[in-house]
C-alpha cells in the first residue's frame, strides 16, 4: 500500500501499540475493486486478446502451444515489472481444459462445473423460503446453460412471496425438473466475433425466452418471467420487449457487430419502417438504437408442434405420396471392375474358347454368369462394396450371417462367399455396438467374504414407492450377512441422509453396535459426504455395488420381495396399514429357519431358539446357565460357517453354470454395455430415444480385485468417472 494511505488501514492494541498495513488486506471496503483495477491497468495491454483477469485468477489463453509460450513469457514479465508474484502450486500451464469461475472451459466450449452440478443434484427438499433461495440462487448461476429457466423454475418463485411456501407437487415438479434441467445442460460455444449472431426470442403469456447462436450452436440462453403488466400486454408488446430485454443482456456481444434477430411475430419483420403509434412503442425502439441488426420473421411452420395444434380437425387437406422403388446403381461399376480384373478376364477367355468344359457359365451383358449368379473374382476390391451393400445399408439391415449371405448368394457368387460374409458380420461395429449377446452371461461368479461373526457384515436397501402409512412410504431393509437377521425401518417419501443415519443408529448400532462393513448400492443417500463422513468416523467401511450391476446387494434384493409378499398378504385390503406389520414381518422372519444356514437368525444372534408357545406352559423354564449359552452360540457360530461356506460354494457353482469365463488384458479395447436405466451421461449420441447397447470402444486400462474397471469417458457431456461390473458390460472390440 502507498505510504499515503497506510493509516487509513491501521488499527491499536492496547498493549502492543500502533499498527498499520504494508500491503492490501482482506476486508476493506474498496480492497475489491482496487485490486480489480490494479490488474486491469496491469494487464491492459493484453487483456481479451491472449488475457483473461479475474482479482487473482489470471487466464491465458493461445491457439497454438508456441505462440503460448510467447503469451506466459509476456505475462511473467508484466507481472515481474509489477512486483506482483505468482505460487507454483497454484498454477497450471499448458492445459486443454480447466475449472474457471466455476466453469470448465475447453476447447469445445463452456460448461458448469460437474461438482456445482452434483451438489444441485444432491439438495434437498427445501424446508424454508431461506433453504430455497439458496437452491434458486446456485442454479440461477448457471441459467444461461438452461432454455426455459424461468419458466421451469416459477413454480418455486412463486413460493417466495409473502406468507407463500406451501410446498405442493407443482413445486416438487419444478424442483426435480430443474435438477434434471442442469445434469443435461449443454456445452455453450465460445463467443467468434468474426461470425455474425443470432438472436431468436419467444414470448409467451408468462416468461419470454431468449438464445443467442453462432452457426446453429448457442452461446447462451436467457430467460425471466414477465411482470403482471406484460401478462395481460398484447402479443406485439410483449415479442418486442422480448427483443429488446435479449439485445441489452447480451449487449456486451451485439454492441458493435450486425446480427439477425428471429421472432415468429410477423409484425415486428418492418419494425424500422413502421409509424410510430404510441409512446410505449417509441421506448422500445430507442433502446435498440446503435445496434446493426436486421430482423426476419421465423414462419410458423417451422413450428410443426404449434402447426398441428392451430389445424383445423375437420378441415379438409391434401396429402402428396412419393414412391420410390431401390435399384442397383453399381451394376456398371461392378462391369467396369471386373473387365480391368485379370482372373476375370482369363475366365471369361477360357469360357469363350472352350464353352463346352464350362457348362455352367455362361456370359451375358459382359458379366460371366454361374448357376444364374454373377461370378465375381475372389481378389476383385469390388467383393468389399457388396459386403458393404447388402449389410451395412437400409436395404440391408444388418442382418446376420445366414441372412445376409442368402441376400447375396441370390445374385453372386464367389469361392468362400459364406466364410468371407461371416468374416465382414463379425467385424461390423454397428453391429458388435446395437445387438444383444445371446451368449452366456461373461464372468464367473465372485461371492462376497463370509463375515466372521454376527451383526460385523451389513447390507442394506431401501423399498420405496409404498402406500402412505402413517406418514410413511419407503422401508430401510437392514440384512447381516451372517446370521441373515433383518431389522425394518420405516421412512418418509422425503427422508435425507440424516434422517436414514438416525434411523439406523436407533435400529441397529443401539443394539449390535457400529458394524465393520455395510454393502449397498449407489443410493445418492449412501454416497453423500454426510453419510460417508459419519461412518468414516466410526471405522465402518462401506462397500458400494459397481454401477448398473445390482446383483453385488443380492443380499437385500432377496429380502426386498420377502418382505413385500409379506406386507401383501396382510393388508392387500387396507394398504395403508402396512407400517404397522413391520414389526411382525421383522419377527417373522428372525424365527424362520434360513435355507442356507438351517437355523433361524434369531437363534444364531443370541444362542438359543426362539420362544414358543410350549416354552411357556406351566412347570416349564427358560432359564439356562451362561456357560451353556455361550457354549451353545460358539457351537453355532462354528457349524454356521461352515454351512455358509457350503452353501456360498453350491451357489457359485449353480450360477457359473450359467455363465462363461473371459479375461482381459491391459491394452485391449472393449465396448462397454449401456443399460436400458443408465444415466443421462452415458447418452453420447443424440438419438436419445435408441440408445446404443454397446458405447463407443475404450481401452482397458486396470482391474480392481479382478471385478472393476475405472475409466473416463472421454466424449460425455460431462467429464466423469464411473465404476462397470468388469465381465458382465464389456464385450470385445473384434
Amino acid at each position: 500500500m502507498s505510504f499515503l494511505f497506510r493509516s487509513g488501514s491501521s488499527f491499536h492494541l492496547c498493549l502492543d501499540g500502533h499498527y498499520e498495513y504494508r500491503v492490501m488486506p482482506f476486508g476493506l471496503c474498496n480492497a475489491p475493486s482496487t485490486f480489480q483495477a490494479t490488474m486491469n491497468e496491469l494487464f491492459k495491454p493484453f487483456l481479451r486478446k491472449f488475457v483473461t483477469v479475474f482479482f487473482d485468477d489470471i487466464l491465458v489463453f493461445s491457439d497454438s502451444f508456441d505462440a503460448h509460450l510467447q503469451h506466459l513469457d509476456c505475462v511473467f514479465l508484466t507481472l515481474l515489472q509489477g512486483q506482483f508474484f505468482l505460487k507454483h502450486s497454484k498454477c497450471l500451464f499448458a492445459q486443454r481444459q480447466l475449472e474457471y469461475l466455476g466453469h470448465i472451459v475447453s476447447s469445445r466450449g463452456v460448461e458448469p462445473d460437474p461438482s456445482k452440478i452434483q451438489a444441485m443434484v444432491e439438495w434437498p427438499v427445501p424446508t424454508s423460503i431461506k433453504a430455497l433461495r439458496g437452491f434458486l440462487g446456485l442454479t440461477g448461476f448457471y441459467r444461461k446453460f438452461i432454455r426455459g429457466y424461468a419458466t421451469i423454475a416459477s413454480p418455486l418463485t412463486a413460493l417466495l412471496r409473502k406468507d407463500c411456501f406451501q410446498w405442493n407437487p407443482e413445486a416438487q415438479s419444478a424442483f426435480e425438473t430443474l435438477k434434471q434441467a442442469m445434469i443435461d445442460a449443454p456445452v455453450l460455444t465460445l463467443p467468434d466475433f468474426s461470425i455474425p449472431f443470432t438472436l431468436e426470442t419467444d414470448a409467451s403469456g408468462l416468461a419470454m425466452g431468449a438464445v443467442l447462436m453462432q452457426q446453429g450452436h448457442p452461446v447462451a440462453f436467457f430467460s425471466k418471467q414477465f411482470c403482471p403488466k406484460l401478462q395481460h400486454a398484447s402479443t406485439y408488446v410483449r415479442e418486442l420487449h422480448a427483443i429488446t430485454t435479449a439485445v441489452r443482456k447480451w449487449r456486451q456481444y451485439l454492441l458493435g457487430h450486425s446480427f439477425v434477430i428471429l421472432t415468429d411475430h410477423k409484425s415486428l419483420k418492418d419494425l424500422m419502417s413502421q409509424v410510430i403509434q404510441t409512446p410505449e412503442q417509441q421506448v422500445y425502439l430507442a433502446k435498440l438504437l446503435g445496434y446493426d441488426y436486421t430482423i426476419q420473421y421465423k414462419a410458423g411452420s417451422s413450428n410443426v408442434v404449434a402447426d398441428a395444434l392451430s389445424r383445423i380437425p375437420d378441415q379438409p387437406t391434401s396429402s402428396c405420396f412419393v414412391l420410390s422403388m431401390p435399384q442397383f446403381t453399381f451394376l456398371d461399376q461392378l462391369r467396369q471392375s471386373l473387365h480391368t480384373d485379370p482372373a476375370f478376364c482369363s475366365l471369361r477367355q477360357a469360357i469363350l474358347e472352350h464353352p463346352d468344359s464350362h457348362a455352367e457359365y455362361r456370359i451375358h451383358n459382359g458379366l460371366v454368369l454361374f448357376q444364374g449368379r454373377i461370378l465375381i473374382s475372389p481378389t476383385n476390391s469390388f467383393k468389399q462394396l457388396l459386403l458393404e451393400e447388402f449389410h451395412t445399408t437400409p436395404l440391408g439391415g444388418h442382418m446376420g450371417v445366414t441372412k445376409t449371405f442368402k441376400r447375396l448368394n441370390t445374385n453372386f457368387f464367389w469361392s468362400h462367399m459364406r466364410a468371407d460374409v461371416q468374416h465382414f458380420v463379425a467385424q461390423c461395429h454397428t453391429c458388435q455396438q446395437l445387438k444383444y449377446e445371446t451368449k452366456k452371461p461373461a464372468g464367473l461368479l465372485q461371492p462376497l467374504p463370509i463375515p466372521s461373526t454376527i451383526w460385523e457384515d451389513l447390507s442394506l436397501d431401501f423399498i420405496t414407492c409404498l402406500p402412505p402409512s402413517r406418514g410413511y412410504t419407503a422401508v430401510l431393509v437392514v440384512v447381516d450377512r451372517f446370521s441373515k437377521g433383518v431389522h425394518f425401518g420405516p421412512l418418509p417419501t422425503h427422508f435425507s441422509a440424516f434422517k436414514v443415519a438416525q434411523l439406523f443408529l436407533d435400529m441397529v448400532c443401539k443394539l449390535h453396535g457400529f458394524p465393520r462393513s455395510i454393502v449397498s448400492d449407489r443410493d445418492p443417500i449412501f454416497i453423500s459426504h454426510f453419510w460417508r463422513d459419519l461412518f468414516k468416523l466410526s471405522g465402518t467401511k462401506l462397500r458400494m455395488s459397481t454401477s448398473y450391476h445390482p446383483e453385488t446387494d443380492g443380499q437385500t434384493e432377496v429380502i426386498n420381495p420377502v418382505l413385500e409378499q409379506y406386507l401383501r398378504s396382510f393388508v392387500h385390503d387396507h394398504p395403508s396399514q402396512w407400517s404397522q406389520f413391520l414389526a411382525l414381518a421383522e419377527w417373522s422372519y428372525n424365527t424362520s429357519v434360513h435355507s442356507g444356514t438351517g437355523l433361524t437368525p434369531f437363534e444364531v444372534t443370541y444362542g438359543k431358539p426362539p420362544p414358543t408357545i410350549s416354552h411357556y406352559l406351566l412347570g416349564s423354564s427358560s432359564v439356562e446357565a451362561v456357560e451353556n449359552i455361550l457354549a451353545t452360540r460358539e457351537a453355532i457360530h462354528s457349524s454356521l460357517l461352515h454351512r455358509l461356506t457350503k452353501a456360498q460354494a453350491a451357489m457359485k457353482l449353480i450360477a457359473d453354470a450359467k455363465r462363461r469365463d473371459v479375461s482381459y488384458s491391459v491394452g485391449d479395447w472393449v465396448y462397454v454395455k449401456l443399460r436400458p436405466y443408465a444415466n443421462n451421461l452415458l447418452q453420447v449420441n443424440s438419438f436419445t430415444n435408441y440408445p446404443s447397447v454397446f458405447m463407443v470402444h475404450f481401452k482397458f486400462s486396470s482391474a480392481l480385485e479382478q471385478l472393476l474397471i475405472v475409466f473416463n469417458y472421454p466424449r460425455l457431456r460431462k467429464f466423469t468417472q464411473c465404476s462397470i461390473a468388469l465381465y458382465s458390460n464389456l464385450t470385445r472390440v473384434l
